[in-house]
């Protein structure tokens, strides 16, 4: 169980008592271990594929180095180099294609049929299931909250968040944000179906899928009572933001729920008590350096 407090400095500036789920504080530092582990623990076969920008496939890595099974990790060619070394120094073979996420995936596959089974990194019922389990921990935390922010890119959290929220606390509304350079669930709840993107961009590399999940958004769709987009401009001093004021180190894709606050759009949806999930804390050194410079 990862810790969900409330940061004073932030409830004061935003006008509304705010609380950060700290994912950031898994043991490989962001919420992916817990869809992963649940699949892999019930993985057949003696090896597993991973198509990730970093994350998953930390906790792809992970979990199998704890289940005893080989890994093999397909990752993008500009990916994140602190993720990547994370990924090798774990145990995995790490294989660098392509730039987005449908070209690792097909990669991935292929590899897959000689070297076990694919981990799919959103759209699966049992990665799905596994990262309902923070859903679960911010109902049982938190006796009462009005919202809950959670950062949008395949769309396997907040549909696992979002299915456990709206059974257990139905007067509660998850909302989901993505960068603007890469919205999906947004533009899909809007025209009831899935919007496939052919380049998305932005300085949130965990958020990049060119599409949310089938099974994800199925899952959303009456569940998610909308979506916020962000700039890199705001995502950049969201992540100041968290570390000057709460002392929280959070990669991008992690900081986009406070960005959502400091955009301040439609600010009323949120109610008084709100829910950040703060959904990771792999960032780069170099991002880190910059920001504390600028800052």
């Amino acid at each position: 169980m990862t810790p969900l407090v409330e940061a004073p400095s932030l409830s004061k500036e935003f006008g509304r008592q705010v609380y950060l789920k700290l994912e950031c504080y898994q043991p490989i530092r962001v919420f992916k271990i817990r869809g992963a582990y649940n699949r892999v623990s019930q993985a057949k076969s003696r090896g597993v594929v991973a198509a990730s920008s970093g994350n998953h496939g930390i906790a792809v890595a992970y979990s199998a180095r704890l289940l005893g099974k080989k890994c093999t990790v397909v990752v993008p060619e500009n990916a994140v180099q602190e993720k990547v070394a994370v990924i090798g120094e774990l145990g995995a073979e790490v294989v660098k294609y392509g730039r987005f996420s449908s070209e690792r995936e097909a990669k991935a596959r292929e590899l897959a049929k000689e070297r076990g089974e694919f981990i799919h990194p959103f759209d699966d019922p049992e990665v799905i299931a596994g990262q309902g389990t923070c859903g679960l921990e911010i109902v049982e935390q938190l006796e009462g909250f009005d919202s809950v922010l959670v950062p949008v890119g395949g769309g396997g959290l907040i549909s696992g968040i979002s299915a456990v929220v709206k059974t257990l606390r139905p007067s509660a509304n998850v909302f989901g944000v993505e960068p603007v350079g890469a919205s999906k669930l947004g533009p899909s709840l809007k025209q009831g179906g899935r919007v496939a993107l052919s380049a998305p961009k932005s300085i949130a590399d965990g958020l990049l899928p060119n599409s949310v999940g089938e099974l994800a958004f199925k899952i959303c769709k009456g569940r998610v009572a909308g979506t916020f987009e962000v700039t890199e401009d705001e995502i950049l001093e969201a992540m100041w933001l968290l570390l000057e004021q709460a002392h929280v180190v959070a990669e991008p894709s992690g900081a986009v729920p406070l960005a959502a606050l400091l955009a301040g759009q439609d600010e009323e949806r949120l109610g008084k008590r709100v829910v950040l999930v703060i959904s990771g804390g792999n960032v780069s050194i170099d991002l880190l350096k910059k920001i504390l410079e600028e800052s």
